[in-house]
């Protein structure tokens, strides 16, 4: 049932322009998630709710927490959660993840996948919510191979989010507080995982 859920809803995302997961970076994940017995995620940009309920799907102990700012996005995300049977097992909010505040809530990862141009704060604002050991995840860092090659567009306000990209995989390669990872996969990832002798006690 949540394979052909999965199936009609990358067929709505690619008819409708909603971003959804490259298969690649969704095997990753969920492959990460199994094997470093991950248990709660929180999730930046819950678009419909295709990789919220591949996450969940990995094994009946994982909990998913998912913010979005778009009202109509957010519905129809219930709605797929609802008929994948996940709704006791995926939290949707409906927020701006600029403001949203989960409390001392603590996740065992962390998935920024929203407004690309506000990487930077919600890596900020949401690594006192990860757990010791945890990882914050961050995709398509690449876009679409224009962060690297920057010639591949002409049009500004892509320049100048492409621009901001390059700032974010920067501030992960500078960071001091994290040990960051990068893979070629799907459209580009990272794996960022707070030093040790940085580590919350």
């Amino acid at each position: 049932m949540t394979d052909q859920l999965l199936q009609l809803m990358r067929l709505y995302a690619k008819q409708y322009a909603v971003p959804v997961l490259f298969d690649e970076t969704s095997r990753f994940i969920c492959s990460y998630i199994k094997e470093h017995d991950v248990k709660s995620v929180l999730e930046i940009g819950t678009a419909i709710g295709f990789s919220a309920i591949q996450f969940a799907s990995v094994k009946e102990d994982v909990h998913v927490t998912s913010i979005e700012i778009d009202v109509t996005r957010h519905c129809i995300a219930q709605k797929n959660v609802f008929m994948a049977c996940l709704d006791d097992r995926i939290t949707l909010l409906h927020d701006n993840a600029l403001t949203c505040d989960l409390g001392q809530q603590k996740f065992d990862l962390i998935f920024i996948d929203a407004a690309k141009s506000q990487y930077l704060n919600f890596f900020e604002k949401y690594k006192q919510n990860l757990n010791e050991g945890g990882v914050i995840v961050s995709d398509n860092l690449f876009f679409h191979g224009m962060v690297a090659d920057l010639s591949l567009t002409h049009n500004y306000s892509t320049k100048k989010l492409v621009k901001k990209i390059r700032k974010y995989v920067l501030f992960l390669k500078s960071n001091t507080e994290f040990d960051t990872e990068f893979f070629n996969c799907g459209d580009g990832i990272s794996l960022s995982r707070r030093h040790s002798q940085n580590r919350i006690d």
